[in-house]
Formats: C-alpha cells, sequence, structure tokens
C-alpha cells in the first residue's frame, strides 16, 4: 500500500479510550493493512464519543485534514463512518477519499448508498413513532411527559440499533451472502437480535425488508 493518509479512530467511552481498549485493536488493524508499502499517516485523530450522537469534531477534523493534505482518510472498520447521515453526507461532497481496512472495496458509491438507507430510516422510524403515538391517542391513551418520554426512548432504542445492525447487513448482502448465513454469521459473531435473541432466517429477512434491503 502507497500513499498518504489521515487515520480516524473512534472508541465509544472513555475508559477504552484511556486504557487503549479497542482503540489499540484499530491502530494495529489500519498498521497491518498498510504494511509492505511505501506509506505514511500524516496525523491520527482520536474520537471518544457514543455511536448515535451527530456531533463528531475529531471525524470532521480528520476529514479536512484528509482534504487540505490530499490524502486518504483511513478507518478500521466501515461503521466508523456509516453511523450518522450528517458526516456521510459531508464525507461526499469533501471529495475526499477514504479506505475501511474491514472493507477495502468500499467506495464513494457504497458511502451513497448507506446514507441512503440511513435517511430512509430515519425517516421510518419518524413515520412509525408518530403513527404509534396516533393509535395510542385514539385508543384514549393519556401521553402527557411520561409518555413523550417514553416514545423518545423507544425511538432512540430503534434508532440505535438499525444504526448498528445496517452497516453490517448491508456489507453480508453485497457479498452475495443468503439470510442462513447472514443469520450463522451474526449469531457467531455475538450480535443479538433487538429483544436479544438469536437470528434466524425469518428476522434477517424481516430486517432486512424493515431497511429496505433485498434479499
Amino acid at each position: 500500500m502507497n500513499g498518504r493518509f489521515i487515520s480516524y479512530f473512534r472508541v465509544s467511552t472513555s475508559k477504552q479510550g484511556q486504557s487503549g481498549l479497542g482503540l489499540e485493536a484499530q491502530r494495529q488493524a489500519v498498521t497491518a493493512y498498510l504494511n509492505g508499502g511505501r506509506w505514511t499517516v500524516l496525523a491520527e485523530f482520536v474520537e471518544i464519543e457514543s455511536g448515535k450522537k451527530s456531533d463528531r469534531p475529531q471525524l470532521a477534523a480528520a476529514i479536512a485534514a484528509a482534504k487540505k493534505a490530499k490524502a486518504t482518510l483511513i478507518v478500521a472498520k466501515l461503521d466508523r463512518l456509516a453511523r450518522n447521515l450528517h458526516f456521510l453526507s459531508g464525507l461526499m461532497e469533501s471529495g475526499v477519499d477514504f479506505l475501511a481496512v474491514d472493507n477495502p472495496t468500499a467506495n464513494r458509491l457504497t458511502v451513497q448508498i448507506l446514507a441512503a438507507v440511513a435517511e430512509d430510516e430515519a425517516r421510518r422510524i419518524s413515520d412509525r413513532t408518530k403513527a404509534a403515538l396516533a393509535a395510542a391517542k385514539a385508543r384514549g391513551t393519556v401521553l402527557g411527559k411520561n409518555g413523550s418520554k417514553l416514545a423518545a426512548a423507544n425511538k432512540a432504542a430503534a434508532d440505535e440499533f438499525a444504526t448498528k445492525i445496517k452497516t453490517k447487513l448491508f456489507r453480508s448482502i453485497a457479498a452475495g451472502k443468503t439470510a442462513a448465513e447472514i443469520a450463522e454469521e451474526f449469531n457467531a459473531a455475538g450480535i443479538a437480535t433487538p429483544r436479544g435473541g438469536r437470528w434466524h432466517v425469518t428476522s434477517i429477512r424481516r430486517m432486512a425488508s424493515r431497511l429496505s434491503m433485498g434479499l
């Protein structure tokens, strides 16, 4: 591998950032992928942030640095970029090249598809929440402050889970895997269903349909 790179790493908690857990594994993945060529990592940006939050100043800084240096933005895992529509759109608009070690064939078209999926899922979650609230109101349920909090909590939980699962599911479908193979892959990786159970062909297909992915 040759070229100039800006690396971006993200961990979810300050404890992981301080201990190096997760962060060190990402560094090793990037180094292992680049080894064997003439390459230079010009700068490293580390984000200690929850994946569900949209404010990613270090990612924004990494994209800006890569654009200024005409370097490639490199991440260990594609989901470090694909969890937020705002930054997916920003990445596309910046024109910066990027490389995900776990999915090196991913390109700008991949990001466009992921952005479209994220946008559609956000709309669907919003529509489902509004429909559920309207149905509850029609049944005479008094929503009030507690009802609003519950709806917001349910929406946040559904949004977070969909964000976590969509990238991996997209990659598996794009790789031509069957629903049975994907279910086996998810179970082996310790990824639970929204209710904490094991994946089956039916649940994989249901999730694919929910995210508007053909399977």
